[in-house]
């Protein structure tokens, strides 16, 4: 896996760290493709647990495709009349990310430490939960460099903030700050940006030492839920909550509780 993500699996949870700050985290092949990797490694790892999606540096999480690279790729394939091939990148790598961190039968925390633009926004949304440090910003950008949606954005931010801001976001991109993106539903906590590192640490750390099972059971059922009546969400809900309460994990949280006792999770 190349330098530009890292990846470390630590008593069940696993860090992917996009580490590209000299660019601003950018997405070039080389990222999407370690990227790609580390994702898909960590949702098909039963070792892990809960998976943290972070950034090195301070000032962006992610910027989405870098641009640089990009629009040597557009040169070249109109050189070459082989039209949008160079587009093939979201099904290459997008697609496959978004994929591995909203199907991963465990929970995923972004911590977003500065600008999630374009398809870093994404990546966050595809996150279940999202720790923002204050001085963060989020942006869509894909109508100012003339391109519509990737990277899952179309299907996460509407269930997010509701089909009406969501296509005013998209088609008039802006600056987005970590107070106003709170209020929004996009982070759901903010923290002074000294602390974001810590603070994300202990939140998925506490996850992963928790009923996973369960976790993976919640995460299912809710995205069943966004897509599904009423009756067949009901029928969901019983399947999965049979296959929860058959688990070790749920033997211990009853025990625990009848003893006023901490429970500790197997993960299983």
């Amino acid at each position: 896996m190349a330098d530009t993500v890292l990846y470390e699996v630590s008593d069940g949870l696993a860090t992917i760290t996009i580490n590209r700050p000299e660019a601003m985290n950018a997405m070039n092949i080389e990222t999407k493709v370690a990227f790609r990797e580390a994702a898909q490694a960590a949702a098909a790892d039963d070792s892990v647990r809960a998976v943290l999606l972070t950034a090195s540096g301070d000032r962006a999480f992610c910027v989405g495709q870098d641009l640089k690279e990009h629009i040597g790729g557009l040169m070249a394939a109109r050189e070459s009349g082989s039209g949008g091939g160079v587009m093939s990148t979201v099904q290459e790598h997008y697609n496959p990310i978004v994929r591995a961190l909203t199907g991963a039968a465990k929970p995923v925390v972004a911590a977003v430490n500065g600008v999630a633009a374009g398809a870093g926004f994404g990546f966050a949304l595809a996150a279940d939960y999202r720790i923002v440090a204050d001085t963060a910003a989020f942006n869509t950008s894909f109508a100012g460099v003339a391109l519509t949606a990737d990277s899952g954005i179309s299907w996460t931010l509407p269930r997010v903030v509701g089909p009406s801001r969501a296509a005013d976001l998209l088609l008039f991109p802006r600056s987005i700050t970590a107070q106003e993106a709170y209020e929004l539903g996009i982070a759901n906590r903010i923290v002074p940006s000294a602390d974001l590192a810590a603070e994300a640490v202990k939140v998925a750390r506490g996850l992963a030492e928790g009923p996973t099972l369960a976790y993976a059971a919640l995460k299912e059922s809710l995205a069943f839920g966004l897509t599904h009546s009423l009756e067949e969400t009901l029928e969901k809900e019983d399947e999965l909550q049979t296959r929860a309460g058959s688990s070790e994990d749920h033997v211990i949280a009853v025990q625990a509780f009848v003893n006023k006792e901490k429970p500790k999770y197997l993960g299983r």
